[in-house]
């Protein structure tokens, strides 16, 4: 599948979560078997290709998880989640970020990557790299190395990819304005 492909699945909701924004609801590429499928064997064929081992794959709350946790799997690696404050019963560290409608905050067990460990960081979207910059700085407080971001969306016309020039950094669907 292309990332034309997908886009014909993932659908699109006005005004959500509030007036003005254009929500990508993967929802919908989530519940078709081959898509979902191809999304994981895409992720994974791109890792297995860098010829390193992956000791972590690191994921934001919630649709995050989704990718990570298969991804995870696929690559015999632990799985990191980050989670929202509150949710984690151990000693935490915590980074927060900004949205491009609002604030929020991510928090990891101390204890979840040991320093060395080489990490990837997957999430469902990629706008104004918020929230994977907090998620590569939680990483690296913990003394992990980024080797890689995977997203399924891009939103190409926020311009977060500038934020991790220094990343490998893989999308398999990039929206630009006016689409």
């Amino acid at each position: 599948m292309t990332g034309e492909d997908y886009k014909k699945i993932i659908r699109e909701i006005p005004n959500f979560p509030k007036e003005g924004i254009l929500f990508y609801d993967i929802t919908t590429l989530l519940k078709d078997a081959r898509a979902l499928r191809k999304v994981v064997d895409e992720f994974t064929e791109h890792y297995i290709k860098k010829q390193f081992a992956i000791d972590k794959v690191i994921s934001a709350e919630s649709r995050g998880f989704i990718f990570g946790a298969i991804l995870a799997h696929e690559l015999h690696a632990g799985f990191v989640p980050l989670r929202k404050p509150g949710k984690l019963p151990g000693k935490t560290m915590s980074e927060e970020y900004e949205l491009e409608y609002g604030k929020d905050k991510f928090e990891v067990h101390e204890d979840a990557i040991e320093p060395g460990d080489n990490c990837i960081i997957v999430d469902d979207l990629l706008a104004t790299g918020g929230t994977a910059e907090a998620a590569v700085k939680l990483v690296e407080r913990l003394g992990g190395k980024v080797r890689g971001l995977a997203f399924l969306v891009e939103l190409g016309f926020l311009k977060g990819r500038a934020k991790f020039e220094k990343y490998d950094l893989l999308s398999l669907v990039n929206y630009e304005q006016g689409e």
